[in-house]
Parts: C-alpha cells; sequence; structure tokens
C-alpha cells in the first residue's frame, strides 16, 4: 500500500499508521493540523467498503456519518439554496433592472465570485469532515469565523420559520370553496376594503401603483387577518402572539426536529419531497400561467431588454447581492453537508451543477410569476409595473391574481405547498448547520444529538413568538436587517480571507487534489485570492451605509437600530474575540511577535 505524505517543507512530523489485517484499504484522509507553530499530518486509514473500519490507536478517528446515497445530497444543497427568494425576489429585480440585460452582471458574478465561495465551502467541509467550527483547526486563529456563521444561522431560524408558518396559515386558509382574500365581507377587513373590480383612478388618489394600495381583500387578509399589524403603534407595541400563528409554528418546529433528529440519514429522505416538489408546483403554474390572457404580456415584460439599466451602479449592486445570498454561502450550511461526503467525492462536479441549477430555477420562476401579473394587470387594465412589486407579492398580488382564476381553490393550494416545501429544506439546512456545527464542536452534544436537536427546534420557536405579535413583522424586518445583513457579509468576507490568504491557495488546491485527484486551476485559485474577497466588499459597504431602517410608511425609531447592530455585533464579534483568546493561550506567541504587529493582525 503506496501512502501519499505532504512535501517535507509542510511536515513535521507524521502520525505512525497501525497495521491492520492482510485486506485492501485507502488512505482516507491526510490533513494538515497545526499547533504552537508546529505541524503535521494525522492520517486515518479506512478498510475497502465491504470492511470498512477506523485505524485503532487514535481516539479521534470516529467513523463520520455519510449520505445515504450521492442524490441525498445533491437535493439536500439544492433544496437548501432554492428558497422563497428564488420566487419572488429574482423576478422583481430582473424586471426593475433591464430585464434580460439584468443576467449580464448576475451571470457575470456567479461565475466570478457565487461559484467560486461555493466550491470553496463544499471543498473545505468535505475534506476536514467537520463542521463550521471545528473545520477551522486548518487555521485555528479562525474558528471565530466559524461561531460567528453558526450564530447567524441561529438568528436566522428565529424569523425564517415565521415565513414558513405563514406559508402553512395560508395553506390552511385555501382548504375552503371561497379563498377568504376574495371579498370585503370577512371580520378583519376595514371600512374602506375595496373589492378589485372597483379599484379605479379615483380610488387610488395620488397613488400611482396598484401594488401599493393596501386596502384590496388580499393586502387586507394579510396585514389585519393574518399579521393584525393595525392592532400595533410600531416595534415598541407588540402584544401577545397570535394563536393561529402559533400553532402553525408549532407543526413547523417539529416537521425540521423530526427530519433532522437522526441526522442527514432521516433529512436525506425528507428533502425527495421538499426538494423536488416546488419544480412539479413551480411546471403546473408555468404551464396555467402561459395560457391566461394578457400573460405574454407579463412575460415580455419580464425579459424586456434595457441595457441603459447598465449605467446605473445600483443594478450591479443588486446582481452581486442576489447572487450572494440565492447560493447561500456563509451560513456554514454547504460546510456541515459536504461534511458527510465520502472524502473522494467531486465537490467541483457538485459546486457547479447545484450552482447552476439554483440560478436557472431562478430565471425560470420569473415566467410562471410574470405571466400570472401579465393576467392581473390585463384584468385590472394597469400597466405591469403597477403589479409588480418585491414586497407583498408572494402573499398579497399573487394570491389575488390567483383567486380570480377558474378552480383558484386548486391553485392556491398548490402555490403555497411549493412555499412551504421551499422554505422547509432551507430551514433544515440552517438548523443542520448549527447542529453540525456545535455537536463537532462539544461531543457531548453528538452523543445527545436528538435532545440537542430538540432544544435547538425548541428555542428557535421561543425566539420566533416575538415575529407572530401584533408587532411580529417588525421585529421580523428588524432581525432581516441586522442578524443577517452585514454580519453574513463579514463572516464570509473574513473565511475567504482565511482559506485564501492564511491557510494558503496552494495547500487548499493541494487538498482538493487529495479528494478529487485533480488540482483546481489558476482560474479558481485566483478567485479565491483576489475577485471573491473584493467581491463581497460590494454589498458589505453598500448594506453598512444604508439609509434608515422602515416597513412600508413606518420608521423605527432610533433605539431600535442599536439594538439591530447590538444583535450583529453578536456574531461579529466572535472573530476577532476568538482570535484573541486564542494568541493569548498558544504559549510562545507574545515572544516572538511584538506588540506592535499583533495589534496589526487583529
Amino acid at each position: 500500500m503506496n501512502i501519499q505524505v505532504l512535501p517535507e517543507h509542510k511536515l513535521s512530523s507524521v502520525a505512525p499508521l497501525k497495521q491492520f489485517n492482510m485486506e485492501k484499504k485507502e488512505v482516507e484522509l491526510i490533513l494538515v493540523k497545526e499547533q504552537n507553530g508546529v505541524q503535521y499530518t494525522n492520517s486515518s486509514v479506512v478498510a475497502s467498503p465491504s470492511s470498512r473500519g477506523c485505524s485503532p490507536g487514535s481516539a479521534d478517528d470516529v467513523v463520520r456519518e455519510t449520505w445515504g446515497k450521492k442524490l441525498d445530497f445533491l437535493l439536500s444543497v439544492i433544496g437548501f439554496a432554492v428558497d422563497l427568494a428564488n420566487v419572488w425576489r429574482f423576478p422583481y429585480l430582473c424586471y426593475k433592472n433591464g430585464g434580460g440585460a439584468f443576467l449580464i452582471p448576475y451571470v457575470l458574478f456567479l461565475v466570478i465570485a457565487g461559484m467560486p465561495l461555493f466550491y470553496m465551502e463544499l471543498a473545505l467541509g468535505q475534506f476536514n469532515r467537520e463542521g463550521a467550527a471545528t473545520v477551522w483547526k486548518i487555521c485555528p486563529v479562525f474558528k471565530g469565523v466559524g461561531y460567528t456563521v453558526i450564530i447567524i444561522a441561529l438568528y436566522v431560524g428565529f424569523y425564517y420559520n415565521v415565513i414558513i408558518a405563514w406559508s402553512l396559515y395560508y395553506l390552511f386558509a385555501s382548504l375552503t370553496s371561497e379563498l377568504p382574500w376574495l371579498g370585503c365581507k370577512h371580520p378583519w377587513n376595514s371600512p374602506n376594503c375595496t373589492e378589485p373590480q372597483h379599484i379605479n383612478g379615483t380610488i387610488l388618489g395620488n397613488r400611482t401603483s396598484y401594488s401599493k394600495f393596501k386596502n384590496t381583500p388580499a393586502g387586507e387578509f394579510y396585514e389585519r387577518g393574518v399579521l393584525h399589524i393595525h392592532e400595533s403603534r410600531g416595534i415598541d407595541d407588540l402584544g401577545l402572539p397570535r394563536w393561529e400563528l402559533a400553532i402553525c409554528l408549532i407543526v413547523v418546529v417539529f416537521i425540521l426536529y423530526f427530519s433532522l433528529w437522526k441526522g442527514v440519514k432521516s433529512s436525506g429522505k425528507v428533502v425527495y419531497v421538499t426538494a423536488t416538489m416546488p419544480y412539479i408546483v413551480l411546471l403546473v403554474l408555468l404551464i396555467r400561467g402561459i395560457t391566461l390572457p394578457g400573460a405574454m404580456n407579463g412575460i415580455r415584460a419580464y425579459l424586456h431588454i434595457d441595457l441603459k439599466k447598465l449605467n446605473n451602479p445600483q443594478v450591479w449592486i443588486d446582481a452581486a447581492t442576489q447572487i450572494f445570498y440565492s447560493l447561500g454561502a456563509g451560513f456554514g450550511v454547504l460546510i456541515a453537508f459536504a461534511s458527510y461526503n465520502k472524502f473522494e467525492n467531486n465537490c467541483y462536479r457538485d459546486a457547479i451543477l447545484t450552482s447552476t441549477i439554483n440560478c436557472v430555477t431562478s430565471f425560470i420562476s420569473g415566467f410562471a410569476i410574470f405571466s400570472v401579473l401579465g393576467y392581473m394587470a390585463n384584468q385590472h387594465q394597469v400597466n405591469i409595473k403597477d403589479v409588480a412589486t418585491e414586497a407583498g407579492l408572494v402573499f398579497i398580488i399573487y394570491p389575488e391574481a390567483i383567486s380570480t382564476l377558474p378552480g383558484a381553490t386548486f391553485f392556491a393550494i398548490v402555490f403555497f405547498i411549493m412555499l412551504l416545501t421551499l422554505g422547509i429544506d432551507s430551514a433544515m439546512g440552517g438548523m443542520e448547520a448549527v447542529i453540525t456545527g456545535l455537536s463537532d464542536d462539544f461531543k457531548i452534544l453528538k452523543r445527545n444529538r436528538k435532545l440537542f436537536t430538540f432544544i435547538v427546534a425548541f428555542g428557535t420557536f421561543l425566539m420566533a413568538l416575538l415575529c407572530i405579535t401584533n408587532g411580529g413583522i417588525y421585529v421580523l424586518t428588524l432581525l432581516d436587517k441586522y442578524a443577517a445583513g452585514t454580519s453574513i457579509l463579514f463572516g464570509v468576507l473574513i473565511e475567504a480571507i482565511g482559506v485564501s490568504w492564511f491557510y494558503g491557495v496552494d495547500r487548499f488546491s493541494e487538498d482538493i487534489e487529495r479528494m478529487t485527484g485533480f488540482k483546481p486551476g489558476i482560474y479558481w485559485r485566483l478567485c479565491w485570492k483576489y475577485v471573491s474577497p473584493t467581491f463581497l466588499l460590494i454589498p458589505f459597504i453598500v448594506i453598512v451605509t444604508s439609509g434608515e431602517l422602515r416597513y412600508d410608511d413606518y420608521v423605527f425609531p432610533d433605539w431600535s437600530n442599536i439594538v439591530g447592530w447590538f444583535i450583529a455585533l453578536s456574531s461579529m464579534l466572535c472573530v476577532p474575540i476568538y482570535a484573541i483568546y486564542k494568541f493569548l493561550t498558544l504559549p510562545g506567541t507574545f515572544k516572538e511577535v511584538s506588540k506592535h504587529t499583533f495589534v496589526l493582525i487583529l
């Protein structure tokens, strides 16, 4: 058996390999570790698939759980990356920013930054076979980045599960012969409620956009029937949780718990439903949409090419931000999922395939959305721009359009099943990142995975209760802005710097070569080292310098922005705090590094 070791300039000592019985074996992992400036390799030897085992003599060599099938992993990654934003955000951004012209910066950023970051995280997790925190044994001073992304993933669960609960509430409400957002005869409707057929320029007044008129039956069902926002004066007047939404939230949390409690063996089977169902429903909605009157007008508006829009820097910023959030890098999910792969898995092919599917899904969903928006504009005799909106598209505009179709109940049910499944597998990914990241770091949690999964799920439920109060939408908006805005971009930026500049692109490329049999080309190495960090600075600067926080016409008070920055800093500060801790606990560090240099490093 030939065992390859690292070149001498990267190796100080090699852990001895114990002899096994005479049977076919293979080296699974040769991993560089660094302690106090000394590097060594830890080689784990496993038997052939027919008689798989661990290397004896090492307490750390525990066989890691792997995906039941390769398809389990692919569907899990696709299910996580393809979420609600693919349905409502990308089509609107494409329409707003020049239609087909928007695809130019979008595809450009996908190729030079999105795919490289996606590839980097999959390779990082697969090679080290660890979660987001312990994967930084490759460069221990950056372990705080792992805690940063774990905390962010936990924060996102506080409010993302609420959006899934809204989808479930709408699904239950659709199980009637007459959809509840069809008329103005319900207890939640205001005296100003106006049915769509009676809306004209006189009623709209100074409002130039139909989508901003909130007194339609669909608008009032969302804001008054579901959110009860009219019973709150703002974020300082939350009220009690709504029991209807609380029940929906409990159902969502139970689904997540029983999908994750046994690890990837259980979650890998759930995604066969949650990751494929949206495509079936999207196909049904697309076929129905393109047969509606006015559908072609909507599709033409979606695809119209306005190259002059590319002169606007905001178009490029929107493309960069969308590609980053759409692929889902930085939440620790890709690292966690990849850590359960077989060591020799071709993560390069997986990165290209799944990131491409994600972006193609976004593009195709635009046809299903804008064909219906074209129909709606035709019904009300208004322009497409008057019904196309990002806010409220999924829970107001699209449900209203569906309610006017023959068989409206059926199409409403399948639409909200699609939203539910889109949300569930994305939420599963976020929760798995937390569970894997912490259980790999604290072995007692791994030994009690079922209990730990329950604690995480129940904890997110308790915090999510704040988001289902009368003023819960304000809490959700605050968390969406600060919990996963600046902080996630900061985390991925430091992650990219840590891998490319401190661990080293060359060493990282050699790790990938050990797994796949080939080294990444110069293009990928240049992207990792220079392009990706620069790309991450664009949305980071934009979000940091963005203006006041608002929800429609409500302006958040100053104290809420301060609270928001505390939330953001609670995750970001893990990076410098752990770096300081690591320097303080490594003997001899301060003897070798001057105080001035130490400050510069931090």
